[in-house]
């Protein structure tokens, strides 16, 4: 149960991926990640959304490649595919660890308990990006 205190999330990581499609296939299935929307063409993402089911989500696209034009990179955000970590927070850890097990997640922590209360595990997905997930939901503001 959320404190009425702490606010709703409203920060939205992005990342970019190699294969951004197997990724957001990968992150509805292993995760529970909820597909928004998705824009680009082919293989290409150029714009998606994936929104978690307790509030806010995560954007990501395709990686841009090291393209430039002139000497100057050409990608106003050039993130690299695989070096992006989030803590996402969950209701039942165990059930989601065990649905990310099964769909293929590399498992790097089974879930364990926290000295802070929380039940967490982590994992990496196949871009390399890793997840923590776990039921501690920050501290409310006063």
């Amino acid at each position: 149960m959320t404190d009425p205190k702490t606010p709703p999330p409203q920060v939205w990581p992005t990342l970019r991926a190699t294969d951004a499609r197997t990724l957001i296939r990968f992150l509805v299935d292993a995760f529970g990640f909820e597909e928004t929307a998705v824009h680009g063409t082919g293989d290409r993402v150029e714009h998606a959304e994936l929104s978690w089911p307790l509030g806010g989500g995560i954007m990501l696209g395709s990686d841009r490649g090291e393209a430039t034009d002139g000497g100057e990179a050409t990608d106003a955000w050039p993130l690299k595919p695989g070096t992006f970590g989030c803590y996402v927070v969950a209701d039942d850890i165990d059930a989601l660890h065990d649905r990310a097990l099964k769909a293929g997640a590399e498992i790097l922590e089974a879930p364990y308990d926290t000295d802070y209360g929380s039940r967490d595990f982590r994992a990496r997905d196949p871009e390399g990006n890793l997840w923590s997930f776990g039921t501690y939901r920050g501290e409310p503001r006063a």
